[in-house]
């Protein structure tokens, strides 16, 4: 399992320790990094990122006004030089607060822990779903969370997921539509259903996805009940 990060912070000499302590790391992945809060919310909220390094005292905004934002969306562990920030942080549900200088240590525990968590949420979560692989015969499992698209190709459907990777399975779009989360899938049109979490832009007739180039087009028969599905998130 790889856990994907990034680190917030406004001193480039601790995000440059904090890169080096995640190479060190085999199952953290650093995304990216930013001096800037708002530039890392956008970060946050275009690509799947599993928990932030950030630091707490920052020009644009604190680091607890920052968790605030992210509403849940991923884990934070705080980074600061400031034990006074400890029990804010927890209050806030952090998976762990750490003092700076960070030693490598001290980093490497924090992130085992962060890793045990992970794992554990992995074994309660049922959302994935067995499809027909390659070899004849032969079931092949994709995580819910990792399929970014789903495109219709006459009696195949093809699932796009988030590391680059394409699936090919005999079945039609109307059954896969029954068997998906329909919390977090949501049909756009009559050859695509769309993972919403991974939208990133709303155009007329179309919309961005992370981790993808491709334009994902938005059918006039399934317009309306998109909209509707999408009104509460959208701010006008």
């Amino acid at each position: 399992m790889m856990i994907r990060c990034i680190i917030v912070d406004d001193e480039t000499h601790a995000i440059e320790l904090l890169s080096m302590h995640i190479e060190q790391t085999g199952f953290l992945e650093l995304v990216g990094t930013a001096t800037s809060p708002v530039k890392a919310l956008q970060l946050v909220f275009e690509q799947k990122i599993d928990v932030v390094f950030l630091d707490v005292q920052m020009p644009e905004m604190s680091g607890i006004e920052f968790m605030q934002l992210l509403n849940g969306r991923c884990k934070v562990i705080l980074v600061t030089a400031y034990k006074d920030y400890a029990i804010q942080g927890f209050d806030n549900d952090v998976i762990d607060y750490l003092l700076k200088p960070v030693t490598f240590p001290r980093f490497l525990q924090s992130a085992r822990k962060l890793l045990d968590l992970s794992n554990k949420t992995a074994e309660q979560s049922n959302d994935y779903i067995f499809v027909n692989g390659d070899a004849k015969g032969g079931l092949l499992r994709i995580n819910t969370d990792d399929i970014i698209y789903v495109e219709g190709q006459k009696q195949y459907v093809c699932f796009f997921t988030r590391d680059g990777r394409k699936y090919l399975s005999r079945l039609t779009l109307k059954e896969l539509e029954t068997r998906l989360p329909a919390g977090k899938f949501i049909r756009v049109h009559k050859s695509f259903v769309v993972a919403t979490q991974y939208i990133t832009r709303i155009h007329n007739n179309a919309l961005s996805l992370a981790h993808t180039t491709q334009m994902i087009p938005v059918g006039s028969s399934y317009r309306e009940s998109f909209m509707n599905r999408m009104k509460d998130r959208i701010m006008t």
